[in-house]
Formats: structure tokens, C-alpha cells, sequence
């Protein structure tokens, strides 16, 4: 009787472990029609070099044409710049801000213990109230004398200026480092696993990367006609009814020569169009660049909180206030053995399975990254 329950046991093991690796199958082939591991994405929608969208350089200068409130011309002193990472903050996130630098944007930690040169500055407008914008412009100005770190623009730091924001980042970088091999744009509620992107993004430094432009791909997407939606773009403006592909503003790293071109694409286009991820894949589209998605970039939601995700992850979103308590746990020792041999494999596999392909837990990481190892 005994022998029989164990008996029961292994098949019922079994058939959970066949009906794991058969989801995983059909999971793997249904993600296929959307995003790979790595993937390039052609693009056919219309010509923007010679359409309506196009406007002067003299009336594309006026959008970026803010004076600098902060700036530190002389960030770059260093002509081997690995990393120039912006982080698009906004006035009054000052916790947000200490989180960052005391864990992915530690720049000691990141060049003491991963090797590279790193510089990282926090994007800014003005704070939207006018009647406390002089208490919080106070309180940046003492906040920078302690970082020197911050860089700020007369713009008002809102969701419509985002673009305005974008601008601000691609133009500092051309004119006080365009010796980066690298940049990276995030928000300043990610968490960035430093010690993974940074292995990466040596390894794509090495092939001497160009044309180079990672991040959460989106494509086939298209805009919004209605006025009372915040990402609603009017037909004037905008009169295709599909955008190129681009990556997610939330975090995207693009390669030297990327950056200095999407800035000068840049001079040529209507930035009135405030969704600042799309503007820049209308630039990518202009100069002839597709971005490569990666599965471990996330979306909109956090990623799950186990060793077996963080032993891949790149980004995750969310993140307001456990920053510290996810960067020591993301970037533990113990997280690079978790999947060693070939049962770490399969209860990984296991775990990413469950985790990743809940149906109630989307937009985090793709199902498919179950079969990464």
C-alpha cells in the first residue's frame, strides 16, 4: 500500500511536470508572433523625412530653447565614459531620488565593483505649482550642492512636456558628453539590476555596437483619438494610424552614435507630440534605426519578487519605495548559483513558469523567458 502511494505520487509529480512543460510550449509559440529574446522590427508605416511632421530647424529649436536653471557642464571630464545614465525625475521626488543613488545609481559602487565608468544626472522642469515652486527650487538648489548631480531646465516638469524633457537629455549629452559609449533613460520609480545590464552591455561594447537601441519594444500600436485620454493625439498632429516601433520610456539604453543621431532627427520634427517614447521612435524611424526587444526589460508592472527572476532581470517598474530592500536581495551573491545543475534549472524553469505565465500577472516578463536559463 505504501509502495502504491508513492507510486501515485511520482505520477502526479509527473503529470504536473508534463502539464508545466506543454504551457511552457504553447506559451513559448504564442509569445513567437509577438516579441524574440532579441529582435529587430521593420517598420513600413509612412516616410517622415518628407511628410507634414517635418517643420524647420529654426521652429524645432524653440522646444528645447529652456534656460538651464542647474547644469554641470563639466560632468564628463573623463574622456572614457562608459554609461552616461539620466534618470527623468520630477521636482518634488526627493525619496526617490536618495533611493537611486544609494543603489543602481551609486556611481562609486558602480565603477568600484563593476568596472565601468558611469556619470548620472536626474532630468528636471520647474515644479507645476506656481505657488510652491520657489520653497521645492530652494530645496533643489541645496540638493544639488550635496550631489552634483542634477540638471534643470525652465520647462514645466509635467506629463505634457515629457518630450520637452527627452530633449533636454539627448541635447546635454551631445553638448557635454558625446564620448559615452552608452545612455540609458529611465524613470525614477525603476529598479535597474546594474550588475546584469552592465555585463550585457560589455559584452555588446565588445562587437563595438552601433545602431545599438534596447529597451520593452512596442509595435503595432497607434494613437489615441480621444480627447479626454491623456495620451490622446489629434489627427492635425498626427494623421497615420500606426506609430513605428519604439521602446518604452520607462528604461531603454541606446548605444554613442544612436543618441547623437536621434538628437539631430530630433531638430527636424514636431515635438508637439508630448508621448516622448513615441517622438523617439519617430526619430529612430527617421534615421533608419529599429530597437531590439528584451524580455527581461519589464512593463508597466513589477516584476515577481524570487532569485530566479533576478538572476536575469534588466529593469522593473513600480518602484516607489523598496528600492534598498530589492537591491540587496536582487543583487546577492547567492542569486548567481540559484539555477546551478540540472535540478536549479528545472525548479527555475518551474518557478518562471508559475510566476510569468499567470494570466492575472501580465506586463511584467514574457512567459517565454521560463525557458531562459
Amino acid at each position: 500500500m505504501f509502495w502504491n502511494f508513492r507510486r501515485v505520487q511520482q505520477l502526479h509529480f509527473m503529470q504536473l511536470l508534463s502539464t508545466c512543460l506543454l504551457l511552457s510550449g504553447i506559451m513559448v509559440c504564442w509569445d513567437k508572433l509577438n516579441n524574440t529574446m532579441e529582435v529587430s522590427y521593420l517598420y513600413f508605416g509612412p516616410s517622415f523625412r518628407n511628410d507634414s511632421f517635418v517643420i524647420s530647424r529654426e521652429e524645432a529649436y524653440k522646444f528645447s530653447n529652456h534656460g538651464y536653471l542647474i547644469n554641470h557642464e563639466d560632468k564628463c571630464k573623463s574622456d572614457d565614459v562608459f554609461l552616461l545614465l539620466f534618470v527623468k525625475s520630477t521636482p518634488q521626488n526627493f525619496q526617490r531620488r536618495r533611493g537611486i543613488r544609494s543603489t543602481w545609481g551609486n556611481e562609486s559602487y558602480i565603477e568600484s565593483e563593476l568596472g565601468v565608468s558611469v556619470k548620472v544626472l536626474f532630468a528636471l522642469g520647474v515644479h507645476p505649482h506656481s505657488d510652491t515652486r520657489t520653497l521645492v527650487q530652494q530645496q533643489l538648489y541645496r540638493e544639488d550642492r550635496k550631489y552634483h548631480d542634477l540638471i534643470q531646465q525652465s520647462f514645466v516638469d509635467s506629463f505634457y512636456n515629457l518630450t520637452v524633457k527627452l530633449l533636454l537629455q539627448f541635447n546635454w549629452m551631445h553638448a557635454h558628453c558625446s564620448q559615452a559609449r552608452f545612455v540609458i533613460s529611465s524613470d525614477d520609480d525603476m529598479f535597474i539590476h546594474m550588475p546584469n545590464l552592465v555585463r550585457y552591455l560589455k559584452q555588446v561594447s565588445q562587437a563595438d555596437a552601433q545602431h545599438f537601441w534596447l529597451g520593452r519594444v512596442f509595435s503595432n500600436s497607434g494613437p489615441v483619438r480621444w480627447k479626454s485620454n491623456k495620451y490622446y493625439v489629434s489627427q492635425e498632429l498626427y494623421p497615420w494610424s500606426s506609430y513605428p516601433p519604439y521602446t518604452g520610456g520607462a528604461a531603454y539604453v541606446v548605444s554613442r552614435d544612436v543618441a547623437l543621431r536621434i538628437r539631430e532627427a530630433s531638430l527636424t520634427l514636431n515635438a508637439t507630440l508630448h508621448i516622448d517614447d513615441v517622438f523617439m521612435g519617430i526619430c529612430a524611424s527617421v534615421i533608419g534605426v529599429a530597437p531590439k526587444a528584451h524580455n527581461f526589460f519589464s512593463g508597466e508592472r513589477k516584476s515577481p519578487y524570487h532569485p530566479c527572476i533576478y538572476k536575469h532581470m534588466m529593469t522593473s517598474h513600480g518602484h516607489e519605495t523598496d528600492l534598498r530592500e530589492l537591491w540587496k536581495t536582487a543583487t546577492s551573491p547567492d542569486v548567481q548559483t540559484v539555477d546551478s545543475g540540472f535540478l536549479g534549472k528545472l525548479y527555475c524553469s518551474v518557478t518562471k513558469l508559475r510566476l510569468l505565465c499567470n494570466p492575472f500577472n501580465l506586463n511584467t516578463y514574457s512567459c517565454k523567458t521560463s525557458t531562459i536559463f
